[in-house]
Parts: C-alpha cells; structure tokens; sequence
C-alpha cells in the first residue's frame, strides 16, 4: 500500500474544507493537457473513470447499475435525478437536518414536483421511526431523499436503517453523498440505495467540474419522457455514452483528466478504507489540537462524521473574521458555519478532516493567548508528519 506522501501536494493552502479539497501535485499537473472530447483516446478515459468508479461503489452493470457524469457542480447531479427521475405524478419526502437537505427543498420547489418535507433538529440524526410515520400516513410518496454526511455540521445520518424503512413501504431511496463517497464505506444493498450521487472535489479528491449519479438502470430507462430539463437530462446523457462513449455537450475535460489521476491515487492509497482510517486519524487529530485552543465541537461523539466537524466559538468576543484571516495567512483555509437556523448557536465554523495531507498526525505548534482570544495566535504552524 501506498502512502499519500508519494503524490506530493503543491505549495498551495492546506484547505481544511470538505471541498474543493487539497489536490495532490501530480492530480494539477494531470491537467496540463489539453484533450479533446470527441477524440478516443479522451473517451477511453471517460470510459475508465465510468468502470472505476462503479468498482469503488461495490457496482456493476452485470448488476444493473450504471454512473452518469454530469457537468457541473454536485448540486447540478442532485437536482439532475428529481429532474429526470421523478414521474409526474411522483412526489418525494425529503428528511433533512441540514443546509444541504433544505437545497433539495428548493429544488423541488422550483422544480415545481410535489413534496413533503420531515425536519429533524441539526444537531440530531434523522430518525428512522419517523420516517416511518410519514410513509405510513403518506401513502402518496414516491421517493425518499437524504443527505448521508450532512455538510452543515458533520452528522452521520443511518442511511442503512433509514433504507430498510423506505424499501418497507416500497418507495425509492436517493442519497447525497457528496461528503462521504469514498471516504467510508457505502453498502448499497444494506441501505437500499436507488440513487446516488457525488461530485469530482471530495473524498476522491480530484477538482470542480462534474458530477457523478449511480443509478439502477430499468429505473432510469423508466424515466422516459418525464426529464423536466434538457442539460440535467440522466436519461438523455446516459444514451450519449451508450451511442458514442461521448458527452451530449462540451465536458470538463482538464476536470476529467484530474480525476483519473485521482481515482489512481486512490486505488494506491489502498482503497476506501485506507483513506477513511486517514480521515478518521486527522479527525482525531483535529480535535485534540482543536480542544487545546479551547474550541469545543458542534456535535455529541456518537453522530459525528470524520469528514467535518462543527466547532463552536469558543468565547462571546470572538471574532470569525479575525481568526479566518489569521488562519489563512498562515496556509490553512477552513470554512464558516452554515446552521440554518432553530435552537443551535449560529456561533460556529467548520473544518474538514477530508483533508489531503495524509497523515499519520497533525500538530498543533502554538495554541491560544493567554486572554482567552485564540483568534489572534490560533495556529503558528500545522505540522503534517506522516
């Protein structure tokens, strides 16, 4: 097994940030080609990051499965499956706890598709026995949608005992898993997936551009007719690659180039495991120094992700802005908070343990000032050994 040290990063800024994400060196020089997409030779790579990452998700299409490349952000891959997926009279239940739950809302507002919304406390897991209720006095729904590692704060939510109770009612389960696929393991058949979907920038640590949909097949073909848009068209791109291999329309190509390095690290690297137990190890880490500098995180243990975590202000005058232009001067970029609103504090700011460095530690060489104001003296140097 490789160690992440053999693709060494850039002299860049460590991004602790669930994406985009730290690249490594050799991913950005992957990009220093020019390619051209109707050419064989791209859509031979286009046709290998297609097989690896049905591979990485446990998938194949002797299974009936299929993954679709979409342009965009992962948020375009979203809003692609209840575009095309939904049949018109469908209608979705979304359960959320979360910032990235209320943007399906929104996509389904817009959208103009019918739909029941379940909210669950932010702070707390979405809870199968609730779902539940729903469906059972809701016979009308169609599809269930969730966000497995819900960005906003970190949190695990149990996509496999939620699946049992969606594949109970019959209904059909999509899940975001832009912050988690591939950095821990997805047991498709356990939770009951139908769809699901990630984005080129996150745990697979490539660049922005594109998004990806794992799909069963008859249910995309069933689809027929009811795609509500022509670029987030599933069915539409998924007959482009069958015919030619190719795009309906102009692909990232330096995006698709990086991620085929990315996808080879990975696999040196060994695998989605290895790289969860790194995550899991710098998540550790994160908090130790975090704890140290008097910062106490959002969530209790037992619904925390190792992806990113929320961590409250540690004081009333602290300063976000002070402490993120501290922070950034010296290399490190993290991201603010982004509750959406209810009984939590709004005084919080996130940091991703999907962090490229790899590492064995992180370690804190300087901590808070002695009055309290960590924001002035927060780090002066995070060391990455491996």
């Amino acid at each position: 097994m490789s160690v992440p040290n053999a693709f060494p990063s850039a002299r860049d800024a460590l991004f602790f940030t669930p994406g985009p994400l730290t690249t490594s060196l050799s991913v950005k020089q992957a990009m220093l080609h020019d390619a051209g997409s109707w050419h064989f030779e791209f859509n031979a790579v286009v046709a290998r990051i297609r097989e690896r990452l049905l591979k990485l998700a446990g998938l194949s299409r002797e299974n009936g499965w299929e993954v679709i490349l979409l342009q965009g952000s992962g948020t375009f891959g979203v809003e692609a499956v209840f575009q095309t997926c939904v049949p018109p009279d469908g209608n979705v239940a979304v359960f959320t706890n979360g910032a990235y739950g209320e943007r399906i809302v929104q996509m389904l507002q817009c959208a103009r598709i019918p739909h029941v919304v379940a909210h669950a406390a932010e702070e707390a897991t979405l809870d199968p026995a609730a779902l539940e209720d729903l469906l059972a006095n809701e016979p009308t729904i169609s599809h269930v949608a969730v966000v497995h590692c819900e960005t906003t704060t970190g949190i695990l939510n149990p996509i496999e005992a939620i699946g049992r109770v969606v594949k109970r009612h019959g209904k059909l389960l999509i899940v975001d898993a832009m912050s988690s696929f591939a950095g821990m393991p997805i047991d498709f058949a356990a939770a009951g997936i139908d769809f699901l979907i990630s984005s080129a920038n996150k745990c697979i640590e490539g660049v922005p551009g594109f998004s990806f949909v794992f799909a069963k097949r008859p249910l995309l073909l069933a689809s027929e007719g009811w795609a509500r848009s022509l670029s987030l068209d599933l069915l539409g791109q998924l007959k482009g690659f069958d015919k030619n291999g190719q795009f309906r329309y102009t692909p990232p190509t330096h995006a698709l180039l990086a991620f085929d390095q990315a996808l080879h690290e990975l696999e040196a690297e060994g695998g989605v495991a290895a790289r969860s137990e790194r995550y899991r190890r710098n998540h550790e880490t994160l908090l130790s120094g975090m704890a140290r500098l008097g910062f106490r995180p959002l969530l209790a243990p037992a619904v925390q992700s190792h992806i990113i975590t929320a961590f409250r202000y540690p004081n009333p005058s602290f300063d976000f802005a002070t402490f993120y232009g501290k922070l950034s001067g010296r290399g490190f970029i993290i991201y603010p908070g982004k509750l959406t609103g209810g009984h939590l504090p709004h005084q919080q700011h996130r940091a991703a343990s999907a962090s490229r460095p790899g590492t064995t530690r992180c370690r804190y060489r300087r901590g808070a000032r002695r009055d309290g104001h960590p924001c002035e003296t927060c780090f002066k140097r995070l060391t990455i050994l491996p």
